[in-house]
């Protein structure tokens, strides 16, 4: 079985490096072709955050009728011979809207992987864009035209029988890498822009080589990505925010692999997209400032991506885990929750402080879902933790006067340790701190410095085993979970025989 790399040793009408172009993206095309992942971590990892995404497009298949709404083919009923399976359902599409389905899935429900930084984003939301093209390619025979670079059919046959698991995990490997690296130091969400840029630049690097793509055609589609319109965040900010960010990263992957097939047309690029002068994107949408790094590009973050074991906001799941210890030390007391609490005070770091840190009324399970004191209400009086039903219209909690009665109580502070340990590559923390004052004058705390599901936290990786299978669960028998847990074991799986494993329709 011959692998992506001896592909791209194939000729496909590419040239050398061109040394006209941005500097940032010939680094990231360079690391895509050419880096070997060496780190027994980064692939153990790997395959857990495979199986978590997808387990999370599971669950938004069996709890959010307004994602599944999203789905399927754009004109009904078009059919998609060899197209993408979406993993879950019967649909069988072109590998554009897979990925903007699957990555919808993936992301709708705020439950799949998260990296730190400056900016802040969800790694695994990149594997919307990564399956679909693997999927279908694996799937393409010698007739599919636009399955090859070159469009010899040799490059096509060669494409499918290199699609395998192993090529799959490679490139989500380093499209962790290339959206993590790039938000450690760089504030998108500062100049207005979402973090889902980063998304689709990541994913037309690795797409571009997934198909085979020369370097200097992925040079060529990193550039189409950053000229493209980039997405401002107003929908996950008050009084904006509402379910696109849900399909954000949806949108992101679809961008992506159109980006690269553009380019896979023979569409050439702009080698100064970033740095031009009055017309760069520096220039343009970046303040004039470029992009810094704090490290070369390698398996790190694979290896210290966060895994999410509640449905909060990542900024926010030390204050859920906060929350249930405080509200535990309640009962404990036999304390009324509304009726003895007088003020709650809530430190947090400045990205939490900055993202969920809402007053005011709540529209929607969009809005509810980031807003920290909703979060911690809910979870004071139902004495667990939130479930993501519970940020729905019909739930009960929607509606309850008691959540708003708390929020009113609630007090939000930046605390500045706390805002630079989550920061600091040695610590990475992502604290909260949570004190209530009851009547009478008594005080009580809890904080929460890793919470649940950092890498620093030893039950993590176990947890997340528990959250896969319970995920899983909602839409296959136990029978057929065991067999999709042991498949991801094996690097020489083709592609599409790991996705039928979770296809709902004929096979």
């Amino acid at each position: 079985m011959q692998s992506v790399d001896a592909i791209h040793d194939m000729p496909n009408g590419g040239s050398a490096l061109r040394d006209d172009y941005d500097a940032i993206l010939v680094d990231i095309t360079k690391y895509v072709y050419e880096y070997d992942i060496t780190s027994t971590e980064a692939w153990k990892r790997a395959r857990i955050a495979l199986l978590d995404a997808l387990s999370c497009a599971i669950e938004t298949l069996h709890t959010s009728p307004e994602c599944v709404s999203l789905l399927g083919p754009i004109v009904p009923g078009t059919d998609t011979p060899n197209g993408f399976r979406l993993p879950g359902t019967a649909h069988q599409l072109d590998p554009i809207k897979g990925a903007f389905d699957l990555g919808s899935l993936i992301r709708y429900l705020d439950h799949n992987d998260a990296y730190p930084g400056a900016e802040w984003g969800h790694p695994s939301d990149n594997l919307g864009a990564l399956l679909s093209v693997a999927d279908w390619l694996s799937r393409s025979t010698n007739k599919d035209a636009t399955a090859s670079p070159s469009g010899k059919e040799a490059v096509v046959t060669t494409l499918q029988s290199a699609m395998t698991l192993k090529t799959l995990l490679t490139a989500q490997i380093k499209a962790y890498e290339i959206q993590g690296v790039l938000q450690e130091k760089n504030s998108f969400n500062a100049v207005g822009l979402d973090h889902t840029i980063l998304v689709k630049i990541a994913s037309t690097a690795c797409v571009s080589w997934l198909l085979g793509l020369s370097q200097p055609q992925c040079l060529a589609a990193l550039s189409q990505a950053f000229q493209d319109g980039h997405p401002i965040r107003t929908y996950r900010q008050a009084p904006n925010a509402g379910p696109r960010k849900g399909w954000a990263a949806g949108d992101a992957c679809l961008r992506a692999v159109l980006m690269a097939l553009v380019t896979q047309k023979g569409q050439p690029g702009a080698p100064s997209v970033l740095t031009a002068e009055r017309w760069g994107f520096y220039q343009t949408l970046f303040h004039g400032k470029e992009f810094i790094r704090q490290r070369e590009f390698g398996s790190w973050v694979m290896e210290s991506v966060a895994f999410k074991l509640f449905p909060v906001e990542g900024h926010a799941i030390s204050a859920c885990e906060a929350a249930i210890k405080l509200a535990k030390r309640l009962k404990e007391k036999k304390a009324g929750v509304v009726e003895e609490i007088e003020k709650v005070i809530i430190r947090t770091q400045k990205p939490a402080f900055t993202i969920v840190n809402k007053t005011g009324v709540l529209r929607n399970a969009a809005d509810r879902d980031h807003c920290i004191q909703y979060i911690i209400a809910v979870i004071l009086l139902k004495g667990d933790a939130i479930d993501t039903v519970d940020y729905m219209d019909h739930s009960s909690w929607a509606s309850d006067p008691r959540v708003d009665a708390l929020r009113e109580k609630m007090e939000v502070v930046e605390d500045v340790r706390f805002s630079e340990d989550y920061l600091n590559p040695r610590k990475r923390s992502c604290a909260n701190g949570i004190k209530a004052f009851l009547k009478g004058g008594q005080e009580i705390e809890e904080v929460v410095e890793y919470p649940l599901g950092h890498p620093i936290r030893t039950e993590t990786l176990a947890q997340v085993a528990v959250k896969v299978r319970r995920n899983l669960g909602l839409g296959f028998g136990e029978e057929k979970v065991d067999e999709i847990l042991k498949a991801v074991e094996r690097d020489d799986l083709p592609v599409k025989d790991f996705v039928d494993l979770f296809w709902k329709g004929e096979i």
